[in-house]
């Protein structure tokens, strides 16, 4: 797949221009062509229709009175997700409709995910924490059941999961839960001398190689899958998050990670509450032992026989999908927002694509023309009418358009526009 940075810029963070916006419509156009917004149309509905929408009775005001935002982040979990299609939706439901063996089922969708993923074996998890708990919990007790009876407190000393320092984020408490001792290192050289027979399991982060990219200090994923075949000990590979690109669905298997996290939501647009675990064969069979229906540590992590059939039915679109179309559209869009706030005082839209090939839309402000923080400015987004949600702060304040249907660009553009405008006017 052809690198849209070098498709369609220079760098990651060029400034919108007239040129550009062009070629976006022209993009647009050709998406459009090749069937790629079909998917995604909201009835035809136009952005006016969308906001009357948003404005009054949905599912979540009508039973909770929980207000609805606009999509202007990424697949984040604690604003919703992903949109799962309508064809994912079709096969949860009509999955409801029977009942089934969840031994069987496990087994079954498991074999279909390995396929795909080129993976010996994998297991559907309840999210992709879900298959980091069960993954440790899996290297802490193979397919000994006397072992995971006694989860999550081994009274073996084999229990040590080792990290180098850059590899540490907030959801390694999985590996905890399991029952794991983190030991963690800094340099290479602290990280091959702590292995040693208490080390149950080596774990690293895939993103390292786009957040670290050129830090010679921070191991790689290659090298800690070589570092696992040298000394014998797994190696766990979280990808949740890294898709696209399309070829990390099948980069960490192939690499040899004993071990791969894939959210199944996210990237897939399967149920946000699935994920995927994939690898060798003895420990996913040792993690699938210890999950639903099993009375062992993860029983509490189970997941529906119908979000098993959605994960499924959203692999096999993934993999029919025109992503190089799938991602021009996604820039399409970021360009006509960036466009829409060119002429505002003090405020600066500008466009780029992040080393994972998602376009998105960076707002930066002179707080001298228009006075408030980045905090300030989200708190009043998901205030306003409609709301917004923009993505994480340690992102920046950045508008990522992935998660938009039609007219909702249009609708975010308006909303963004008419907010910094009366920001700016009242410092004048």
């Amino acid at each position: 797949m052809k690198s849209l940075k070098r498709l369609f810029s220079n760098d990651t963070h060029g400034t919108w221009s007239r040129r550009k916006f062009i070629g976006a419509s022209i993009l647009a156009g050709l998406a459009s062509a090749c069937g790629v917004k079909n998917a995604d149309l909201v009835n035809g509905a136009t952005s006016e229709e969308i906001a009357e929408k948003l404005a009054g009775e949905n599912i979540y005001t009508k039973l909770l009175g929980v207000e609805p935002h606009l999509p202007t982040h990424d697949h984040i979990t604690r604003f919703g997700g992903s949109r799962m299609p309508e064809e994912v939706l079709q096969a949860m439901a009509e999955a409801n409709d029977y009942f089934v063996d969840m031994d069987e089922l496990t087994i079954a969708a498991g074999k279909r995910v390995a396929e795909v993923v080129h993976a010996e074996a994998a297991l559907i998890t309840s999210g992709a924490f879900g298959g980091l708990v069960l993954g440790s919990a899996a290297c802490l007790t193979g397919t000994d059941t006397d072992k995971m009876k006694a989860l999550p407190h081994p009274s073996w000393s084999k229990k040590e999961c080792l990290i180098q320092s850059p590899h540490r984020f907030f959801y390694d408490g999985a590996y905890r839960a399991a029952g794991m001792t983190i030991v963690e290192v800094e340099t290479r050289e602290q990280f091959v001398n702590a292995i040693n027979e208490n080390t149950a399991m080596t774990a690293c982060l895939a993103m390292a190689e786009h957040v670290h990219a050129g830090d010679p200090t921070v191991m790689m994923p290659e090298e800690h899958v070589e570092i696992g075949r040298k000394t014998g000990v797994p190696v766990m590979i979280d990808a949740a998050s890294e898709l696209p690109p399309t070829e990390n669905l099948t980069r960490y298997t192939e690499m040899g990670g004993d071990l791969v996290i894939i959210s199944g939501g996210k990237g897939l647009r399967g149920p946000q509450s699935t994920g995927i675990l994939a690898g060798r064969a003895d420990l996913i069979e040792a993690a699938r032992l210890q999950a639903a229906p099993n009375a062992h540590l993860g029983r509490g992590m189970k997941v529906g026989k119908e979000e098993i059939i959605g994960l499924i039915a959203a692999l096999n679109r993934y993999g029919n999908l025109d992503h190089d179309a799938v991602q021009q559209e996604w820039l399409a869009r970021a360009e006509y927002v960036a466009g829409q706030l060119q002429d505002i005082p003090g405020l600066q839209a500008t466009t780029g694509i992040n080393a994972r090939g998602i376009p998105h839309v960076a707002l930066e402000w002179d707080e001298k023309v228009i006075p408030m923080s980045r905090e300030e400015m989200r708190a009043r987004l998901k205030e306003g009418k409609p709301r917004l949600a923009l993505s994480g702060l340690n992102d920046g304040n950045k508008v990522v358009t992935r998660c938009m249907r039609d007219g909702e660009d249009v609708l975010a553009a308006k909303q963004l526009r008419q907010f910094f405008l009366n920001a700016a006017a009242k410092k004048a």
